[in-house]
């Protein structure tokens, strides 16, 4: 039975293998630009030398800064990006505790993301997204570290897609020493060839396929295969089912993709053009300023100068022949003027590719908070389609996947209603200046209304409690820090009781007055 099945994964793998043949020049010319130190698709040896074809660097600092600017608006170290809550579904009078509830293991798995290399490979995973697509891989930890995330490099994995359009087939591609494989897989077993050849030879490699692809036999159930292959002799390591929501260890994400196309299309290869351009300027404007800085010369042929004894050094004395024209320098024909115009237009365009022109300028006063407001919420519009599949592609699954991985070790219990799991909510930079946009208008509407009729009829129409609860979740306040109903609900008795003793003390007063 596994011969059977690594026989059908394999000729999977190949045929995905094929479809991932027709991104591969493209993906390479953008590691040429402006990756050139990452490893590409072609052949790399390790320590080799791969920026001598760059000479503008806007791209190669570019993507940096995209990547930056990504993690700190979307996963922004030390902070509570995302937060636990109720859906609409859960019984209102239920929804306080629970959210209390939720609020604390919330807390629990950022200390983990905080503590773990998640910082470090996600950044390495925004890099990659700026060519189109990323996959990060997560998977169970020891004692001290409960989860390992590792990037994994585009030139190592195949990706293919189900019925809904979703990456649900990953093929990592691995060559691991023969040592390493049992401690890799401890739960894996070793055919005896695979044993000889761990004891003959340890430091030798062997190629590991890695899949992890989703099951269909059960529709309402998500379901993963989980399977280790050795491609030489075609033998199954390894064969695990996971089940649940999280069960999936490899997290497949993309910018954005064009129709019917398994890659993503990111920032990079809008600016291809430009970064190219860019390299090719910079190219002719050093050789431009080679000729001018060394020059060229035209003699004519006299018998008496000899070009190949010449030495242009100060001092120098070149006799000439009566009446003969000697050296004559050529003035360059390269403008400098254009080529820096060119340049310029150029580098703007690709900053704006790579969204890097909302950072504003370094040299001029730093920006108020203000202003940073509102470079994210400009960020936030520009990038809103591929801030929605992000969310769906990799916040929620990667979230989804930390709590099945601490749950399954039970450090955390998730709370459920009624058989219902809760929902994730992003609270990032980025969700927040989205957010702020609501908040923009309710502001207007409050003041429009108030202006216009009155604050009486703004407290007739408007809930104060409600409106109040619905900016401290736009502004992403913590759900322990908001009284619950019930305590709320005393709050307003005890206003009411105090408000009518003073009135019931004031009576007597006012008739004693009147008598």
């Amino acid at each position: 039975m596994h011969e059977k099945t690594v026989e059908q994964m394999l000729q999977s793998y190949e045929k995905a293998q094929a479809v991932r043949l027709n991104f591969e020049d493209l993906y390479d010319e953008i590691y040429e630009y402006c990756l050139p130190q990452r490893q590409g698709f072609k052949n790399f040896s390790v320590g080799e030398r791969k920026d001598d074809k760059i000479f503008d660097e806007t791209a190669v600092v570019g993507i940096q800064e995209f990547a930056s600017r990504l993690q700190s608006g979307l996963t922004p170290n030390f902070a509570r990006w995302a937060d636990f809550v109720t859906g609409q579904e859960v019984p209102e009078e239920e929804k306080d505790d629970v959210n209390n509830a939720l609020d604390g293991v919330t807390d629990y798995v950022f200390e983990i993301l905080q503590t773990s290399n998640f910082a470090q490979e996600i950044h390495e995973c925004f890099i990659d997204l700026a060519l189109g697509t990323a996959v990060i891989c997560v998977m169970e930890g020891d004692a001290v570290n409960p989860i390992r995330f590792q990037s994994i490099p585009l030139p190592h994995v195949v990706l293919d897609t189900g019925p809904d359009g979703k990456v649900d087939h990953v093929y990592r591609e691995r060559m691991m020493k023969n040592e390493d494989i049992p401690i890799a897989y401890p739960n894996g077993i070793l055919t005896p060839q695979m044993a000889e050849r761990i004891s003959r030879s340890p430091e030798g490699k062997t190629k590991i396929l890695e899949v992890s692809c989703r099951l269909y036999d059960d529709p309402n159930e998500e379901k993963y295969g989980y399977y280790v292959i050795d491609i030489n002799e075609k033998a199954m390591i390894m064969s695990e089912v996971y089940t649940g929501v999280g069960s999936n260890p490899f997290i497949a994400f993309r910018w954005s993709k064009a129709s019917g196309e398994v890659y993503g299309r990111g920032p990079a290869l809008n600016a291809l053009s430009a970064i190219k351009t860019c390299n090719l300027t910079i190219e002719m404007i050093l050789e431009n300023a080679q000729m001018a800085i060394s020059g060229i010369y035209q003699i004519d042929d006299d018998g008496i100068i000899n070009v190949d004894t010449i030495n242009l050094v100060p001092g120098t004395v070149i006799p000439k022949a009566p009446n003969s024209q000697g050296l004559q320098p050529i003035r360059a024909a390269g403008s400098f003027d254009v080529a820096n115009l060119i340049l310029n237009d150029m580098r703007n365009n690709i900053k704006r590719a790579l969204y890097n022109d909302m950072l504003g300028d370094p040299n001029k006063t730093p920006a108020s908070a203000t202003e940073v407001a509102e470079r994210m919420a400009d960020l936030s519009r520009k990038i809103g389609s591929a801030f929605g599949r992000l969310q769906s592609e990799m916040v929620q699954p990667l979230l989804q996947r930390v709590v099945y991985i601490l749950q399954k070790q039970g450090r955390i219990e998730m709370p459920t209603v009624n058989g219902r799991e809760v929902k994730i909510r992003s609270v990032s930079p980025l969700a927040q200046a989205q957010s702020n946009q609501d908040i923009v208008s309710l502001n207007r509407f409050l003041q429009t209304v108030s202006g216009s009729f009155g604050p009486e009829i703004l407290n007739i129409l408007i809930s104060s409690e409600e409106t109040a609860l619905y900016l401290a979740k736009k502004f992403g306040v913590p759900d322990n820090l908001i009284r619950d109903a019930d305590e709320r609900q005393q709050l307003v008795q005890m206003a009411q009781q105090m408000q009518q003793q003073q009135q019931q003390g004031a009576l007597p007063n006012a008739s004693t007055l009147g008598g």
